[in-house]
């Protein structure tokens, strides 16, 4: 089934719009995905972790996300944020944001452009339709190797 989405590649200043507009996730995962809720029909905004991610040591899945857009706001550089066991970039933890309908809801790509920008403040940098099931089938049998995120970009670019 195609899904649409709208995908936005990491950086400071898209985890600073996150912050500003989501706030604080609803559900952090040990895989590194981060999960939000808005509006409706439900719109699902979902932080994709880097291919064969690997925590910060010491970080509960559950405050990662804080610490970083806590360390950004306070004019730390995204590709040095520091944690108690050295630097990591942004980008070694997430790849980018997802923002497609919940709850298997039917919506255009554009509808769900529109509604991600009124959110976000900012435009996707790719948007379209996807195969979830296609993307979780590949993410699952390399046991989390690949990024999503380019899954999807793969598919949104044709």
């Amino acid at each position: 089934m195609q899904t649409a989405a709208a995908i936005w590649r990491t950086s400071g200043d898209l985890v600073l719009a996150m912050g500003e507009h989501l706030g604080p996730p609803v559900d952090s995962y040990v895989n590194g995905a981060q999960t939000w809720f808005t509006g409706e029909p439900v719109l699902e905004w979902r932080l994709h972790p880097v291919a064969g991610y690997h925590a910060p040591e010491g970080v509960s899945p559950y405050d990662l996300w804080e610490m970083v857009v806590d360390a950004i706001a306070a004019g730390a550089d995204p590709s040095a944020l520091p944690f108690d066991t050295g630097a990591m970039e942004l980008t070694e933890l997430w790849d980018g944001l997802e923002c497609f309908p919940a709850y298997g809801d039917e919506l255009e790509p554009a509808a769900v452009v529109q509604r991600a920008r009124e959110t976000l403040g900012r435009d996707p940098d790719l948007s379209g339709l996807v195969d979830h099931d296609a993307v979780g089938d590949e993410w699952e049998r390399t046991n989390g190797a690949v990024s999503v995120l380019d899954l999807l970009s793969r598919q949104l670019l044709g």
